[in-house]
This record gives C-alpha cells, sequence and structure tokens, in this order.
C-alpha cells in the first residue's frame, strides 16, 4: 500500500472523484432526462456502464433475468474483501424521477471507479450490481433477482446511498408481497340469463371485503393496499374475468408471510363463493425489510462527517419499501440518506424530481459517492472493522 500511504487514501479517493466531476453530473443529469421505467432502463444501463468499462471493469449485461441489469468488476491480484456498490436506475411512471435513481446509479458507479483506481494498492475486489425496477412493476425489485441467481455469494458488504429531505442512517423497510388476484367465471346476458353466468367481479368485490374485515386484526405494522385493475366488459354482460392487484406490507418477512396466507385464504374463499376459479400471481419480485447494521452505518457516518456533511434524522418521512432489503437479508448493507432539498421535500412528487436534477441535488451526488467510496475504503484497509461489521450482522440475523 506504498503508493496509496505516501499520500492520504481519503485525498486519493475524493480527487478521484473531484477529477470527474461534472461528468458524473452530466450522467445524472442525462439519466433524469430520458426517464426509463423498470426494466426498460437501457439508456441509463449503457451510460453507466461506459463508465465502468472505461476504468477497466469487466461488465455483463443482462443478468438475474433482467434485460437491462449489468454485473461489473474490477480484481486485484492480492487477496482482500469483496465490496458491492448498488445501482438503482429507473423512474416513475409518469413522474420520472421522482425518486432520485438517476444519483443513486451515477454516485454507485462513482464511488467503485474511485476504489477500483487504488485497488492493486489495497487489494480484493469491487463489484458494481446494476439492479434494475426497484419500483416494481412486472418482473421488478432485481435485487431480489440477483440474491436468488447468487450474486451476493461471494460479496462481504454492500452499499448505497439514497436522496432525500435530509441526510440520515439506514432505516428499516416494509417486507412487500406482490401479488395479482385473478378471477374467472363465466359470461352471459346481465339481464336476460345472469343464471347463467359467473360473476368473477363479484369474487374482486368479496376480496376486498374480506381483506377490510382482515384490517382489523392485524398488528399496526401490516399495509395491505389494491387496486381493480380489470373489472369487466360491458355492464349488461356478467364479467367473466376481473383482476385485482395488492400489495401486502409488513415490518418483518416472518409477519408478513402470515398476513400473506390469509389474504390467500380470503381470496380462495372469495372464489369459493362466487363459484369463480382463482389465480394468485406474483408479477414480482418479493421484497424483504430491510435489516440495518449499525456499526456499519457508524463507518459511513464518520466518512460523510470528515466530508462537511451532518446527519439531521432519519433520512426519510414514514416508512417504505426498497428492494435493498433482499440484500441485508444475505450480507451487512448500508442505505443511508443524502439530503436534496428542503424539509418540506416528499418523495414521488414533482418537486422531488427538480430537486434531484438541481445544484443541491449535485452536490448530494458528489458528496454522497465520496462517502460511499470512503466507507469502503475503511472496510478494505481495516480488517478488524469489517469483521466487527459482519458478526455484529450475524447476530442480528440470528
Amino acid at each position: 500500500m506504498s503508493s496509496v500511504s505516501a499520500t492520504s487514501v481519503k485525498d486519493v479517493i475524493t480527487h478521484h472523484i473531484e477529477s470527474r466531476r461534472s461528468g458524473y453530473i452530466q450522467t445524472s443529469h442525462s439519466i433524469h432526462e430520458r426517464p426509463e421505467i423498470g426494466n426498460k432502463e437501457f439508456y441509463a444501463q449503457d451510460l453507466l456502464t461506459s463508465h465502468l468499462i472505461s476504468e477497466g471493469f469487466k461488465v455483463e449485461k443482462g443478468v438475474a433475468g433482467h434485460e437491462t441489469s449489468f454485473y461489473a468488476v474490477k480484481s486485484s491480484n492480492k487477496p482482500g474483501p469483496t465490496i458491492a456498490f448498488l445501482a438503482e436506475y429507473d423512474a416513475l411512471p409518469g413522474i420520472g424521477h421522482a425518486c432520485g435513481h438517476n444519483i443513486i446509479g451515477t454516485a454507485s458507479i462513482a464511488a467503485a471507479n474511485s476504489v477500483a483506481s487504488v485497488l492493486d494498492e489495497i487489494g480484493g475486489k469491487v463489484v458494481v450490481l446494476g439492479t434494475p425496477a426497484e419500483e416494481g412493476g412486472p418482473n421488478g425489485s432485481a435485487k431480489g433477482s440477483f440474491v436468488k441467481h447468487g450474486y451476493l455469494e461471494d460479496i462481504d458488504a454492500a452499499m448505497m446511498i439514497h436522496p432525500s429531505y435530509q441526510s440520515g442512517r439506514t432505516t428499516t423497510s416494509l417486507a412487500v408481497d406482490p401479488l395479482d388476484f385473478e378471477f374467472i367465471g363465466k359470461p352471459a346476458h346481465a339481464a336476460s340469463s345472469p343464471q347463467d353466468g359467473i360473476n368473477a367481479l363479484d369474487g374482486v368485490l368479496q376480496l376486498f371485503n374480506g381483506i377490510n374485515a382482515l384490517r382489523q386484526h392485524v398488528q399496526d405494522d401490516v399495509r395491505i393496499h389494491g387496486i381493480i385493475t380489470h373489472g369487466g366488459d360491458a355492464p349488461n354482460i356478467v364479467p367473466e374475468y376481473a383482476k385485482a392487484r395488492f400489495y401486502i406490507r409488513a415490518a418483518s418477512r416472518t409477519v408478513l408471510n402470515e398476513v400473506t396466507e390469509k389474504v390467500r385464504a380470503i381470496a380462495e374463499g372469495a372464489a369459493l363463493a362466487t363459484g369463480a376459479s382463482l389465480n394468485v400471481i406474483a408479477f414480482q419480485n418479493e421484497v424483504d425489510n430491510l435489516i440495518p447494521t449499525p456499526l456499519f452505518d457508524d463507518v459511513f457516518e464518520e466518512a460523510f462527517n470528515s466530508l462537511g456533511g451532518e446527519f439531521s434524522g432519519d433520512g426519510r418521512n414514514g416508512i417504505g419499501s426498497t428492494d435493498a432489503g433482499n440484500i441485508s437479508h444475505v450480507v451487512p448493507t448500508i442505505h443511508p440518506y443524502i439530503q436534496i432539498g428542503p424539509k418540506e421535500l416528499v418523495l414521488h412528487t414533482d418537486a422531488f424530481r427538480e430537486a434531484a436534477k438541481s445544484k443541491k441535488g449535485d452536490l448530494g451526488l458528489i458528496i454522497g459517492a465520496k462517502s460511499l467510496a470512503l466507507t469502503a475504503m475503511t472496510l478494505y484497509t481495516n480488517p478488524e472493522m469489517l469483521k466487527q461489521i459482519q458478526q455484529e450482522f450475524k447476530e442480528i440475523r440470528e
């Protein structure tokens, strides 16, 4: 590590990002200007991977069952840990980058590139997981696919940052089961021969009524919310097909599994009551609750503070879900928040979309990337700290 020690690890890392600052900001803005929904992020995929390839990463696209995903790796000839940076880059339907994924993806590749620049000195391996469709949708929540396909098996720790209304530590999130409920009945003329029909829409309505009754008997952290995506074709035809889409959430996977089984039983009862047949379809990956590893966040907070940042809270309003939770069940994971706007800023709004390409958003991108890189550098150069983080993670998981 002689050449790194001759200057300063911090200076090397921060200078690498700073010297490419305008390029990273332009990348973030370009992704912002061309929003792509989940599993359609071809432009963002190409733009982000081009940065990695230029820094010597080996990049494989279309992994883990997602055409717009990527797996990027750069190795040294020396032993050491393998640290993964998580890149998100999908936009929200209709509202664009109102969750700031243009910042998330760019910050992760900037951090990875800076670490890779000194990898031959410090040893180990750096990985970037390009994970599409964090916002869900068909075949959504790609981090779950990365776990299922074994891409986390040799990873020692994983990290990312998320823009927010304030800077703060990793927080818990809700596990989610995303399910479609299809009811299949039998058409008939609704006026002249209703007795010959089986009303699939009645099955959906019974499902909603049953779920509404269930809400009285679940824990406070449980959330069940859904819509009717198809309710029939005409009022004078008994609906032969109807479908509802639900997100079922809870603070832990264990509780969620129990609640989901109850919802499935309600759906089966609705089908039995109406005479319709039922299909229950998981339209995207299930999402697990995010498990913080506090010691890991301590390392990030120290890096963030050294760059002039300051945590002012937990970084979010309310509690939602993220497929980073799936990663956090497998390896120690951090998902801290970086402020990009005023305290009134709310995710998934027009205001947040505009903040994601603002001067403050650009600043959040750069300080976030530097903080991630410095956090990773601590894990590479301080084996005892990494060991302690992994031990804490093990104890929390147990």
